[in-house]
């Protein structure tokens, strides 16, 4: 597994790190015996990153990963994100006492006294024009209930907005195969900021794993299934925003550029890690054997220039002009 450090953080953090969404709910049903075998055997492939929120399962994803720090006494990061319970979801809900709120909940969840890292959880785009947001959270860190803070975005502007302050470590933002424009207009501000990326939907709600096809059935609670037009929050988070069959199609264009001995889901991962902006990958596993097939990307070597033009290509004859202009 190799690491790459986590912008301002100091934290050097697994190329291949686990989303937790997945093990807290809206993916369908979970099972907590599974869930944990697979953040054990996340551990012991390297990975020492966790990414989760405290609407995934409410709350129970970080209770589980606090079950993990108990059970396993092995170091390892958790980032989590807060903002998202409140309902209706607006601008104003991202007060300082919610803020508090959120956080001390968070505490108690992950069973911490301090926050290795919160990222706001794709509030409206009013939020990141709100200095007083950012304000809250640069005191909660020096009151040591957060460590360091970041965002979570919908949107590249979202991301160039975030960026002008100082406080902000990290952000995160969808970057996969199916949506490039992040490389085209934040990252090489982020570098500039020394801001870390975490990569998430890296596999496109699986649709980059090459294993779903047009007879696939999604359980009722999965978004997968309800979310496709964006019925409960941005659509832009269902596989990211491609029309599903358009999708498909695409991916047998895809498929003769991955190299031999590499797994279409491999190759997506790989394509992302070559990218030296981005710190991390965010993939979502709840089973030992798709964490084991998320990691073996977290050594490979860069994609050569050739098939990173190729990949571009594909993406600009089919998939751009659904969602380069949308986030």
């Amino acid at each position: 597994m190799q690491y790459r450090r986590l912008g301002k953080t100091g934290y050097d953090v697994s190329v291949i790190s686990f989303g937790a969404w997945a093990i807290g709910g809206s993916w369908g049903a979970v099972d907590d015996v599974q869930s944990m075998a697979a953040l054990g055997r996340a551990l012991d492939l390297g990975i020492n990153f966790f990414d989760t929120a405290d609407v995934y399962g409410d709350g129970h994803s970080e209770r589980l990963l606090a079950r993990l720090r108990r059970e396993r006494k092995q170091p390892f990061y958790v980032a989590t994100k807060i903002g998202r319970r409140a309902n209706p979801h607006l601008p104003k809900a991202y007060s300082r006492d919610n803020l508090l709120a959120y956080t001390e909940r968070c505490l108690k969840n992950l069973e911490v006294e301090a926050l290795d890292l919160v990222q706001l959880h794709c509030p409206p785009t009013d939020v990141y024009y709100m200095p007083e947001v950012f304000g809250a959270l640069d005191d909660l860190v020096q009151q040591g209930k957060l460590r360091n803070y970041g965002v979570s975005v919908e949107r590249v502007e979202e991301a160039i907005k975030a960026a002008e302050y100082p406080g902000v470590a990290s952000v995160q933002i969808i970057f996969n195969v199916f949506r490039q424009r992040p490389a085209e207009r934040f990252f090489e501000i982020a570098q500039e900021r020394q801001l870390g990326i975490l990569a998430r939907l890296p596999l496109s709600s699986g649709l980059l794993t090459g294993k779903l096809n047009s007879k696939s059935k999604f359980a009722e609670d999965d978004h997968r299934a309800f979310n496709r037009h964006g019925a409960a929050f941005d659509r832009g988070e269902t596989f990211s925003g491609v029309n599903y069959e358009l999708g498909l199609q695409t991916l047998e264009e895809l498929r003769p550029l991955v190299p031999a001995g590499m797994s279409l889901a491999e190759f997506a991962l790989t394509w992302i890690l070559s990218h030296e902006a981005v710190t991390c990958a965010i993939p979502g596993a709840r089973t030992p054997e798709q964490v084991e097939q998320n990691a073996s990307a977290g050594d490979r070597a860069r994609l050569s220039d050739e098939t990173l033009a190729r990949v571009r290509r594909v993406y600009e004859l089919r998939i751009q002009r659904e969602v380069h202009q949308r986030w």
